[in-house]
């Protein structure tokens, strides 16, 4: 149900739907994220990233199509792989069943977060990314990918460095009730609403006023 001054679900959906299918989501979110770099004294353009993924369980509404069990996070549903600056802004996120493999996702998320900034020069990553996908991306995009590897007296869990940017990304889409679980029927949707989420986090960032300089 819609909130009360809201008009018709159907025509708030078709506002929905012709932003997304027009990427207009997503423009919009990206002025945002050069605004808020700037706002920090940082170029509107990266030139480092960290590359992620996030397992979460799939509603009834999601199809047999776009879902899938992850064996290592024992998870029926959906998986959101994403691109962070080192600010923790989202660059690029892809949205896929969850049995598809960090390596596969990535090496497409990470054509199309190249083609969009073009001074991406390093993108670190864990060792699942390991493997073939570093030296892809070395030849063919010209980026190098840094797997950054947990040592063997480390026991339990342990947020490796650079880590810590994109699970605090993960941290905040999960405050957003409508992506604790996925619940579009579309890739595309879900990976609109994770825009959003970013788009509220950035406006209110904006919205804070200057800090005072002594």
């Amino acid at each position: 149900a819609m909130p009360a001054d809201f008009p018709p679900w159907d025509r708030v959906y078709a506002f929905f739907r012709r932003w997304r299918e027009n990427a207009l989501v997503k423009e919009f979110h990206d002025r945002l994220r050069g605004q808020v770099r700037e706002r920090l004294g940082r170029d509107a353009e990266p030139t480092a990233a960290v590359i992620d993924s996030q397992s979460v369980k799939a509603d009834a509404v999601v199809g047999a199509d776009s879902r899938g069990f992850d064996g290592g996070k024992l998870i029926n549903g959906r998986k959101r792989h994403v691109v962070v600056d080192t600010l923790g802004l989202l660059l690029g996120v892809m949205v896929t069943a969850a049995d598809v493999g960090d390596r596969t996702a990535a090496q497409v998320l990470l054509e199309q977060v190249v083609g969009a900034h073009h001074l991406l020069a390093l993108v670190w990553a864990d060792g699942g990314y390991t493997g073939s996908l570093v030296e892809y991306c070395l030849a063919v995009l010209a980026l190098v990918v840094s797997i950054v590897k947990r040592s063997d007296d480390q026991k339990g869990f342990v947020v490796l460095p650079k880590r810590w940017i994109v699970e605090r990304l993960f941290a905040h889409l999960m405050r957003s009730r409508r992506l604790v679980r996925d619940f579009e029927r579309r890739t595309t949707s879900a990976e609109a609403m994770v825009y959003w989420s970013m788009i509220l986090l950035m406006t209110r960032r904006l919205a804070r006023p200057h800090p005072q300089r002594g």
